[in-house]
């Protein structure tokens, strides 16, 4: 019988000989076979409605001048997939970021950082601070990254293509962080930078949603979302505009929502069954 671990950071942190490990890149072959597709797929997506047209005409006439044309186009846009494929791997080698180790475990006296070609090394005591940063956008997470704030400027580590990384908990990871500085002075951080563009309204939650979301009864929607500024928008859905022109739908922003969400969280952590625990100071 296979027992799963635990652990919320299973996938991401392992514990090496030197220290604790926390892993953005778990492969870079795959990250590197992710950037050269790009670097081939944007010059053909850009070229191909151009040359495919001409293509076919060049072969229809038979002119000389369109052959030429075309071959000239196809010339230009393999030097593209070259350039770009060189300019990203350049990019990607010199600024991913792997794996940070903290040294030693539980109580770093210094960072290793290593990158796609090389490493280096920050000490514990020229960190300002580590803020872990989560980019969310209509209530759903975009990216999930470790800003480290030293002396000398800031290191920014991503998660790779696909990696696990991307999908663990921020409180977790802050956990984690603390736990592997120990006594020195550096201050964990949380900050969540939120996308406000304003979407098409199919992309917004219904009351029903919020409910959910909130743990409330749907009457009481209308009211959480007035009291906490929540916007909200009434359209006519597609379907319903040829049958139903005058029936509206009224949806919410998700990005406030899902920040009211954690407001009342934070509110049902101080309810009367918390404070119920306390002594009785009277006689």
């Amino acid at each position: 019988m296979v027992t799963r671990s635990t652990n919320p950071l299973a996938e991401v942190v392992s514990a090496t000989a030197a220290g604790g490990r926390l892993v953005f890149v778990p492969s870079r072959v795959r990250e590197f076979g992710v950037t050269l597709g790009g670097s081939v797929m944007v010059p053909l997506w850009v070229a191909t409605p151009l040359l495919l047209p001409m293509l076919v005409i060049a072969v229809l006439t038979e002119s000389g001048l369109l052959w030429a044309v075309v071959w000239a186009g196809l010339g230009l846009t393999a030097l593209a997939v070259i350039g770009l494929a060189l300019a990203l791997m350049f990019t990607v080698s010199a600024t991913m970021v792997r794996w940070i180790e903290f040294r030693p475990q539980g109580n770093a006296k210094q960072l290793v950082i290593a990158r796609s070609l090389r490493s280096s090394t920050v000490a514990a005591a020229d960190l300002r601070r580590i803020v872990v940063v989560e980019e969310l956008r209509l209530g759903q997470r975009k990216s999930l990254q470790v800003v480290l704030h030293t002396r000398d400027g800031t290191v920014q580590c991503a998660p790779g293509f696909q990696a696990p990384m991307s999908r663990i908990g921020a409180e977790a990871l802050l956990a984690w962080l603390t736990s592997q500085l120990g006594s020195a002075d550096v201050a964990v951080e949380y900050l969540a930078k939120v996308d406000r563009y304003f979407a098409c309204p199919e992309e917004w939650w219904t009351r029903s949603h919020l409910a959910a979301l909130w743990h409330v009864p749907v009457g009481a929607v209308d009211e959480l979302a007035v009291r906490h500024g929540v916007r909200s928008h009434q359209y006519t859905p597609r379907a319903m505009a040829l049958y139903s022109p005058a029936k509206t739908v009224t949806v919410y922003d998700p990005d406030r929502a899902y920040e009211v969400a954690e407001e009342l969280r934070g509110e049902n952590d101080t309810t009367p069954e918390a404070d119920a625990t306390q002594e009785d100071p009277r006689p």
